[in-house]
């Protein structure tokens, strides 16, 4: 089993094989992590992501990484809103972690950096999303490294929670 970490930072300034990023379905950039991963990349990424576009929630598709070197790829995954909890969001949410893992594996990626997805303006409650996550890739060990990368130190210390439940 590959090891399996969180840190606090800024996902932009990883230094793995991929980063993920919470995508909108137009794959075109936008606001929270997504915005600063394309602004990191340079506006190839979402010229990129056009033409890969649209993306649907649950589902990943991956694009050069561009001027995020030495991260050689972003794997863009489409996260579930919040619906109040019981419209499948947490099976959604689950895909997005597995989807881009299992590309990751067909494109060869030993580390990963995942942000919290769907946890800022898509309204999924932090503690869920990180219990979610963290069960999602202890649930798929196929990549060496992988990091959930908080932005603040609430889903810093929900992921650390998640990550501390029994498998």
């Amino acid at each position: 089993m590959g090891t399996i970490e969180v840190v606090l930072g800024d996902i932009t300034a990883e230094r793995v094989d991929a980063i993920v990023t919470a995508a909108n379905e137009s794959l075109l950039g936008g606001g929270g992590v997504d915005g600063a991963i394309h602004r990191a990349a340079g506006p190839r990424l979402a010229e990129a992501g056009a033409e890969l576009a649209p993306c649907e929630p649950g589902k990943a598709v991956a694009t050069p990484a561009f001027d995020l070197a030495p991260v050689r790829y972003v794997i863009h995954t489409v996260g579930p809103v919040w619906e109040g909890g019981d419209q499948g969001e947490d099976e959604v949410l689950t895909s997005c972690y597995l989807t881009s893992l299992h590309l990751a594996a067909e494109l060869h990626v030993e580390s990963i950096a995942f942000p919290a997805i769907a946890t800022g303006i898509y309204g999924f409650p932090t503690e869920r999303a990180a219990q979610v996550a963290t069960r999602a890739v202890r649930s798929l060990p196929i990549i060496d490294l992988i990091r959930l990368v908080a932005f603040d130190e609430e889903t810093c210390r929900a992921l650390t929670a998640g990550l501390a439940e029994p498998a």
